[in-house]
């Protein structure tokens, strides 16, 4: 059913919608607005005679140097610093569009309609922008909330098996890092690839609402909001070390996984927190349904996966930083020293990760709440 929420932010409060048709209202609208789009919708635009700027959603497209483009794009539509930009798209294009707004002009309104179930679930509350620079991922960026959030269930429609299961493994993430009780109430939503998009629409609710309280306590990432970091420090590694043959989803289900292999070679014991367990088995289930996954991940080698994660960003000079699972289910942030001992560990993870899904066991049945 339609819900909405208030998010708190710097620079006011902003609108989240969660309403069935929102795609096509969005489209209706008058006002001075200028539209970047995933490219995959073009004809959409062109129906409804509107001139969007269209990207072709890759991760070449929220490079440094693309942004020039889009810049220009926007001085030609004569967008002005009374133009609203609306970002139709995922990641890749909430990503330019958000980075684009905050510095066209020094900075416009903007509003998002996410068409992922990733950026539904996740990225479409916050304000972050990421953007790659040279071989560096998401070195540069900004946060500019935007002046509405409007999430349209019917879009998750069109979306594979693995657009699902991405979205999947970060709301999962989100719900295991607010705490036992909202990870559970996810559990009860019987989250799957199969699942109808009322029932994604309640997930998208439960998810958003877990990730409000990381961004309202921690807005620019400095405390809490960093634990929502948690498989992404390994993920980002493999996407790059895979050549981004593994989306960015299900690589941060991978890193997950790789991040209790750590967990546990740091000598952790995870046997008295049961959703450990619950939260392990249903990220084998997402990942296990992405076909050519085990294709992807043998031409990944160890030594390509430790040299991305000691380019992220989120590591100290002398320190990895990374998110780990505590004994009891919780998450922290630990710091491990960039040294030969450390770099062995991290690669013994990834080797245990690999080994789990290159054996490719076939899917866990879905689970509910225990």
């Amino acid at each position: 059913m339609p819900t909405s929420f208030d998010v708190e932010s710097s620079a006011g409060r902003y609108l989240v919608e969660i309403v069935p048709g929102l795609f096509e209202r969005t489209l209706a609208e008058p006002g001075e607005r200028v539209f970047i789009a995933d490219a995959f919708l073009a004809d959409a635009f062109r129906d409804a005679g509107l001139d969007a700027i269209t990207i072709e959603a890759d991760e070449h497209a929220k490079s440094l140097d693309r942004m020039t483009e889009v810049i220009v794009a926007l001085r030609e539509r004569r967008a002005t610093r009374g133009t609203e930009l609306v970002a139709v798209g995922g990641g890749v294009v909430q990503d330019v569009a958000a980075f684009a707004a905050s510095v066209y002009m020094r900075g416009v309104a903007w509003t998002y309609v996410p068409t992922t179930l990733l950026s539904m679930t996740d990225s479409c509350i916050g304000g972050k922008s990421s953007i790659n620079v040279g071989r560096y991922k998401n070195i540069v960026g900004t946060i500019h909330p935007p002046r509405a959030v409007l999430v349209d269930p019917a879009l998750t429609l069109t979306l594979s098996a693995e657009q699902k299961a991405a979205g999947l493994c970060e709301a999962a993430k989100i719900c295991l890092c607010r705490g036992p009780e909202v990870f559970d109430r996810y559990l009860a939503l019987q989250p799957s690839v199969d699942a109808d998009a009322d029932r994604l629409a309640a997930i998208i609710d439960e998810s958003l609402r877990a990730k409000k309280w990381f961004i309202e306590v921690d807005e620019f990432d400095r405390a809490e909001r960093l634990l929502l970091n948690f498989g992404h420090t390994f993920g980002h590694a493999l996407e790059a070390a895979s050549g981004f043959a593994v989306s960015h989803g299900i690589a941060v289900g991978l890193g997950m996984n790789a991040a209790l292999h750590l967990g546990e070679l740091m000598g952790r014991d995870y046997g008295r927190a049961p959703q450990v367990a619950r939260f392990r088995r249903h990220i084998a289930e997402l990942v296990g349904t992405v076909d050519g996954l085990a294709a992807a991940l043998s031409l990944v080698t160890v030594r390509a996966l430790l040299y991305a994660f000691g380019s992220d960003k989120k590591h100290a000079r002398d320190r990895f930083a990374v998110i780990l699972v505590t004994e009891d289910g919780g998450v922290e942030r630990s710091f491990l020293p960039r040294d030969d001992a450390s770099a062995e560990l991290i690669g013994r993870a990834y080797r245990c990760m690999l080994d789990e899904h290159l054996a490719a066991p076939a899917a866990a049945p879905a689970l509910a709440a225990e």
